[in-house]
């Protein structure tokens, strides 16, 4: 699966009122690996930056004096996210403010929801934390995430910080990786990994995993769980089957 972690730094809060776009910073992931693609540019808004959005990203209207209009760098955008699930942390805001830059160029109308679907992650960090404080810096605290180079937001870097968050949110397991995709990958005591010949659905050969395996097992488990907020399947699952069948105990 497809996605890009999308983060925007705007001249106010408002599209409505006329504040526009002056950063977009893109962050691919291919099946939740980083893919090391990018989309980065800043933009020339054609107004001044409110003193409150100044604060918070740094970036005055003469800074972008050179910088490109919108209107210049829409088609690489548009084809950049075309196809993929948007990740953004308060995806109304920003897909607000891209859908208003969208509807100021000539010809037909065209809105994000038309070429991408939408992630907000801050309402996932709403149901998995209800009642907490959910910003960026509150889940990047919580999931051990580095955000110490965020003295000021930024698009692409708020981007590279939000795809860590969402990873580490959902699961925790952007770095695991099957054994099939490996050439040489190697069981816990470092022997080559084998894999059991099958003839038809006939399984000829079973090989059992050792207690370090096991025991790295039921740790991925825990750090799954602990990071999805008590949501991990597999757990889930075998509970639900020692409760079925409380007579049943492993050796």
């Amino acid at each position: 699966m497809r996605q890009i972690v999308l983060d925007t730094e705007t001249t106010g809060l408002e599209p409505g009122l006329g504040h526009r776009v002056i950063e977009i910073g893109c962050v691919e992931l291919q099946n939740r690996r980083h893919t090391g693609r990018t989309f980065h540019c800043f933009l020339n808004p054609e107004r001044e930056v409110d003193e409150g959005a100044l604060a918070v990203h740094g970036i005055s209207r003469a800074a972008l004096g050179d910088q490109p209009l919108f209107g210049a760098i829409a088609q690489e955008l548009l084809d950049f996210v075309g196809g993929a699930e948007l990740v953004i942390h308060n995806a109304a805001f920003d897909v607000a403010f891209l859908d208003a830059e969208l509807a100021r160029l000539p010809g037909e109308t065209r809105q994000m929801a038309q070429v991408c679907r939408v992630l907000d992650t801050l309402a996932l960090a709403r149901e998995l934390h209800p009642g907490q404080r959910n910003s960026l810096d509150a889940l990047c605290k919580r999931y051990d995430v580095d955000n110490s180079r965020r003295e000021l937001h930024g698009a692409l870097l708020d981007a590279r910080i939000l795809a860590d968050v969402y990873l580490a949110m959902t699961g925790g397991q952007s770095a695991l990786a099957l054994l099939d995709s490996e050439p040489d990958a190697r069981s816990a005591d470092g022997s080559p990994a084998v894999r059991a010949p099958v003839r038809g659905a006939e399984i000829v050969h079973v090989v059992c995993a050792d207690d370090a395996e096991l025991t790295a097992h039921e740790a991925m488990l825990a750090l799954i769980d602990k990071a999805s907020g008590g949501r991990c399947v597999w757990l889930a699952a075998e509970a639900a089957r020692a409760a079925a069948e409380p007579h049943l105990h492993v050796a």
